[in-house]
C-alpha cells in the first residue's frame, strides 16, 4: 500500500515529544469521550456558549431562595430564565436571524464522491455484493465527473484492501472492541483512516468531510464519535502507526498480515503456494504488495469481431503479454462504443492467456466441438467462442446457476449466430445434458464428444484479490476444503465427454496448493489423462519480443514440473503453469493442460 503523507499539504502532523504510549489503549479513552456523544445529543455545553444548549439543572440550581432565577453570565451574553427554566423575552423563531452558512448546516452535507464510496461499501458489507459490480453503477447514478469518479474509486478500493490494517489502528483509538462498533459507523471510520493515512487529502479536509458524511448518513451522535476517533488517528503519521502495529505483532506472519492487510491464513497459504510452484517463499511480501496495488484495466478485442483502435485513440496502450489486448486508464469503459457493442471488453491478461492457450494448443484429429463447462460469467467463453468461430468450431457454454447462465448469454451475444449455445445445468451432469441433444449449437450432434474443453472450476478466488479485495475478508480455509471435491468431480465430468486425444484445460484463479498442484496430483491418479507441457502452451500464445522470444520466457516463465504420482502418465517435459500478480502483473491464474488417453 502506498504511504504518501508528504502530499497532504502544510497541515502535516508533528510527532515531536510524543511517545509510543500516546497511541496505546489507555490513551484511547480520550477518544472514547465521544462514545456518549454517539448515543445522545451533547447537552453538556455551558450556558451561553455559541451553539450550546442551556442546562435546566443548572438553572434550577442557581435559583435564589425566593425561587426567582438568577441572571447567568456566559460567553454568549446574558440569559434570563423563569421558574421552569425557560428563557424570558426570547424572540419568536420567525424574528430570529440565522446564518446561511451555519456549521450545523455545513456539517450535514456530504460530498458526492465520499457518499458514493460509503454507499458502495455499505452494499458490499450488508448485502455481500462486490465493489467492481456496484461501483460503476453508483458513479454513473451520481453523475460524477472523471476527477470525482477517480477519488471515489480509490477511496472505495483502498478502504476495502486495507481494512485489516485500519481496524488494527482503530483498536488503539476506541474504548471498545472494533467488532462492537456498528457496521456503518465502522465503514465511515475506515474511509476516514484511508484518507488520513494513504491519500493526498489534508487532515482538516479528511476530518471535516468524513464527519459530515457520518452526520448526513448516520446521525449527529455517531458523527461526534467519528470525529473523536479520527482525531486520535490523526495524531500519528502513517509511518508511526505502521511501526506500532509491527512492534506489537507476535511473529513475522502476523506482522505481514497486519501490515499488508491480509488474513493470516491467506499469508500462510501464499507462502506455501510460492514454494509449491517452484518460487521462493520470501516473495510473499511482494505478492501481498501486488494484491494491494490498483490493477490497470486490461482490454481484449474479440478476434474477428472487434479491434482496439477506438481504445488506442483514447489513450490505451498495447498490453505487454497478449496480442489483441491493451491497458486502459481513461475512465468509464462505457464511453467506448466498441465496449457498448460488446466486441471489446475488460478481461485480465491471465484469463486471456489461458483461453488462447487451450484454443491454440496442438491437437490431432477433429477440431469442431468445444466446451466451456463452468462458463459464468462468460469472459473466457466469449474469447473461446470468437477464436473457435474463426476456425469453424462451435462452442457449448454450460453454467450451473440460471442467473449466471444469463450473464453468459449476454457475454456471447456479439458472436455469430449458430456458433454457440448456452445451457444451464450442473456441470457434473454434462454427459446427461449433451445426450439429449437439445439446446446444442447448430450442427453439434447429440451425445457429442468434445475436442477442446475448458474446466474453469469454482474456486476460492485468492488469485484475484487485487480486483476483489473484499473477498479476502469473506473466505476461510473451510471454503477451500468444501470446494475440492467439486473441482475434482467437474474435471472427471469433463473427461467423460472428451474424445480420445482431446484436450482439457484445468483452470483456477487461485495459487492455493490444494486447488492447484494437489488437484493435478489427484487428477493424474484418478482420471485417464496425460499432463502436457502447460507452460509451453502459455508461452506460445504470449507476445513475442523483438528477437522473437516469448515474453513469458526466462524469469517470467510460469512453468513448473510437478512430481508424478505413481502410475500417472506425463508427457515429455510435462509442466503446470502459474501466473503471479507480482511477477506477471496478472491475476494468479493456474493452468494445467491434459490430453484424454
Amino acid at each position: 500500500m502506498s504511504m504518501n503523507a508528504g502530499g497532504r499539504g502544510s497541515g502535516g502532523r508533528s510527532n515531536s515529544g510524543k511517545g509510543r504510549a500516546g497511541a496505546n489503549r489507555s490513551g484511547a479513552n480520550r477518544a472514547g469521550q465521544g462514545r456518549s456523544g454517539a448515543r445522545k445529543r451533547d447537552d453538556r455545553t455551558q450556558q451561553g456558549q455559541p451553539g450550546g444548549t442551556p442546562n435546566p439543572r443548572g438553572s434550577r440550581g442557581n435559583r435564589n431562595p425566593g425561587g426567582e432565577p438568577q441572571t447567568k453570565q456566559g460567553g454568549g451574553g446574558e440569559t434570563r430564565r423563569n421558574s421552569k427554566g425557560h428563557e424570558r423575552n426570547r424572540k419568536a423563531v420567525k424574528d430570529r436571524a440565522f446564518s446561511a452558512s451555519a456549521p450545523s448546516q455545513r456539517a450535514r452535507t456530504a460530498d458526492r464522491a465520499r457518499a458514493v464510496a460509503f454507499e458502495v461499501l455499505s452494499v458490499v458489507a450488508l448485502e455481500d455484493s462486490y465493489a467492481n459490480l456496484v461501483l460503476p453503477k453508483a458513479i454513473r447514478s451520481a453523475r460524477l465527473d472523471a476527477r470525482d469518479a477517480g477519488f471515489a474509486t480509490e477511496l472505495t478500493y483502498g478502504t476495502l484492501r486495507n481494512q485489516g490494517t485500519y481496524d488494527a489502528i482503530l483498536a488503539h483509538c476506541v474504548d471498545r472492541p472494533v467488532a462492537k462498533i456498528g457496521t456503518k459507523i465502522l465503514l465511515v471510520l475506515r474511509l476516514g483512516v484511508h484518507q488520513l493515512l494513504a491519500m493526498r487529502v489534508p487532515d482538516h479536509a479528511a476530518l471535516n468531510q468524513t464527519v459530515a458524511l457520518a452526520r448526513a448518513e448516520i446521525g449527529t451522535g455517531p458523527a461526534n464519535f467519528v470525529n473523536a476517533v479520527l482525531r486520535r488517528v490523526s495524531e500519528r503519521t502513517p509511518e508511526d502507526w505502521y511501526a506500532l502495529i509491527a512492534e506489537e505483532a507476535p511473529d513475522e506472519l502476523t506482522r505481514l498480515a497486519l501490515e499488508k492487510s491480509h488474513p493470516a491464513w491467506v499469508v500462510r497459504s501464499f507462502r506455501q503456494a510460492l514454494a509449491a510452484h517452484g518460487r521462493k517463499p520470501d516473495e510473499v511480501e511482494a505478492l501481498l504488495d501486488a494484491d494491494n496495488a490498483s490493477p490497470v484495466v486490461n482490454l481484449v478485442a474479440l478476434p474477428g469481431l472487434g479491434d482496439l483502435d477506438e481504445a488506442r485513440a483514447a489513450g490505451a496502450e498495447n498490453g505487454p503479454l497478449v496480442e489483441g489486448s491493451a491497458f486502459y486508464s481513461a475512465g468509464d469503459l462505457a464511453r467506448l462504443e466498441s465496449v457498448r457493442e460488446g466486441v471489446v471488453r475488460a478481461q485480465d491478461a491471465g484469463s486471456q492467456l489461458v483461453a488462447r492457450a487451450l484454443a491454440d494448443a496442438p491437437l490431432e484429429g477433429s477440431d469442431s466441438n468445444w466446451l466451456d463447462l463452468c462458463a459464468g460469467p462468460g469472459g473466457k467463453a466469449a474469447l473461446l467462442g470468437a477464436l473457435g468461430a474463426q476456425r469453424g468450431a462451435r462452442l457449448l457454454a454450460n453454467e450451473a446457476a440460471d442467473h449466471r447462465a444469463e450473464l453468459v448469454r449476454r457475454s456471447l451475444a456479439p458472436l455469430p449466430s449458430g456458433t454457440y449455445s448456452v445451457v444451464a445445468g450442473d456441470g457434473r451432469q454434462i454427459a446427461r445434458t449433451v445426450a439429449g441433444g437439445s439446446n446444442l449449437p447448430e450442427g453439434m450432434p447429440a451425445g457429442v464428444r468434445f475436442d477442446r474443453v475448458m474446466v474453469d472450476v469454482p474456486c476460492s478466488g485468492l488469485g484475484a484479490l487485487r480486483r476483489r479485495p473484499e473477498a479476502r475478508w469473506r473466505k476461510s480455509p473451510r471454503d477451500i476444503a468444501e470446494l475440492l471435491p467439486l473441482q475434482l468431480d467437474l474435471f472427471k465430468a469433463a473427461a467423460s465427454v472428451t474424445r480420445p486425444c482431446g484436450l482439457i484445460a484445468y483452470v483456477t484463479c487461485s495459487p492455493h496448493t490444494a486447488e492447484t498442484q494437489s488437484i493435478v496430483h489427484d487428477i493424474l491418479r484418478k482420471v485417464d489423462v496425460t499432463l502436457l507441457d502447460s507452460g509451453a502452451a502459455l508461452r506460445a500464445v504470449a507476445r513475442k519480443d523483438e528477437a522473437g522470444a516469448s515474453t513469458l520466457s526466462g524469469k517470467l516463465d510460469p512453468a513448473f514440473t510437478p512430481e508424478a504420482p505413481k502410475g500417472a502418465t506425463l508427457a515429455e517435459g510435462a509442466t503446470t503453469a502459474q501466473l503471479w500478480p507480482h511477477i506477471h502483473g496478472t491475476d494468479a491464474m493456474f493452468f494445467a493442460l491434459f490430453r484424454k488417453n
